[in-house]
């Protein structure tokens, strides 16, 4: 059977060596550069012919990439790709999944039909699935969510000293609850209140623990920081010695990272997901199951664009 063939979007993504070298895949050669107007240029110069082809897509700022995979995907397929996967490590657009104000546009849905239509099935790792239950009720094809929670655990682990393991919020529970557990730390999980995009606030229950602790904030996703930023402020006056900020995705958006340090946290520790200098534990051991189960499934109904013949 043919080599699987990984093509990756950007260069020096983490995940695309220990990817490739897990599967046994070859790696795409994949021109891509933009017109002087700022179209999309792309050129494929591997053969894929009656072969599988993985893209790895950081999907972290989409609006400039989402473009150039549909493209990469409807070419692979058109040249003859036996099934198009997608590994978005953090996957894009879960976020908006209500109309929380009239004329709101639910764009989570919109995306996955977007996806559903040009890839054959999807590997990410904890999307945020707040409102939904599954990948499955919005999106069409094979779609595998896996837990980044083993790989921050085992980071955990490898801290010296005593932690104290700070869940900002109620969404926040079912991480550091299992955690605490997993690891044998204590746990507090602190109440939030949203009023905004940006506006934020958090407050910690009143825990003797906390003063002279290791505080290590625990979440799924720091995208704005906002609430990463009220917490520190928290710990910071619950006397709290050192705070740790640690998560499966870093987004940092508009240098949230930087705000994240100048508030206090001495730092940060987010999963290879994204690439990034705080990228501190790796993605690819949870990631290689997952990808290999979809390659090994043959079942022409769970393949909705019937391989690469059209």
């Amino acid at each position: 059977m043919a080599r699987p063939v990984l093509f990756s979007l950007e260069d020096a993504l983490p995940l695309t060596e220990p990817i490739q070298q897990g599967i046994g895949a070859e790696q795409g050669a994949l021109e891509i550069r933009r017109f002087p107007d700022g179209e999309s240029y792309l050129r494929v110069m591997s053969a894929v012919s009656d072969r599988d082809c993985i893209l790895l897509v950081n999907l972290a700022q989409p609006d400039d990439k989402i473009l150039p995979l549909l493209f990469l995907a409807e070419a692979l397929r058109s040249r003859g790709a036996k099934r198009v996967g997608l590994v978005a490590p953090y996957l894009s657009y879960m976020r908006q999944d209500k109309a929380f104000q009239p004329g709101e546009i639910v764009t989570s849905g919109i995306f996955a039909r977007l996806l559903s239509s040009a890839v054959d099935w999807l590997v990410t790792v904890d999307p945020h699935l707040h409102r939904y239950h599954s990948l499955a009720e919005i999106y069409r094809i094979p779609a595998l969510a896996i837990s980044g929670t083993p790989a921050l655990q085992n980071w955990i682990v490898t801290q010296p000293g005593a932690l104290l393991l700070v869940g900002p919020d109620a969404e926040s529970r079912q991480w550091v609850e299992s955690l605490a557990r997993e690891t044998g730390q204590p746990f507090i999980v602190g109440d939030k209140e949203r009023y905004g995009d940006r506006d934020v606030r958090v407050s910690l229950p009143q825990d003797r623990r906390i003063a002279n602790a290791t505080a290590v904030i625990v979440d799924d996703i720091v995208a704005s920081g906002h609430t990463v930023l009220q917490s520190i402020a928290a710990l910071k006056s619950a006397g709290a010695s050192r705070i740790v900020c640690a998560a499966v995705h870093g987004v940092f958006a508009e240098n949230a990272d930087r705000k994240i340090l100048h508030a206090g946290a001495d730092q940060l520790a987010v999963s290879n997901s994204i690439p990034g200098k705080h990228c501190a534990f790796d993605l690819s051991p949870l990631l290689l199951p997952a990808i290999e189960k979809l390659l090994a499934n043959r079942n022409p109904t769970e393949n909705p664009h019937g391989g690469g013949h059209r």
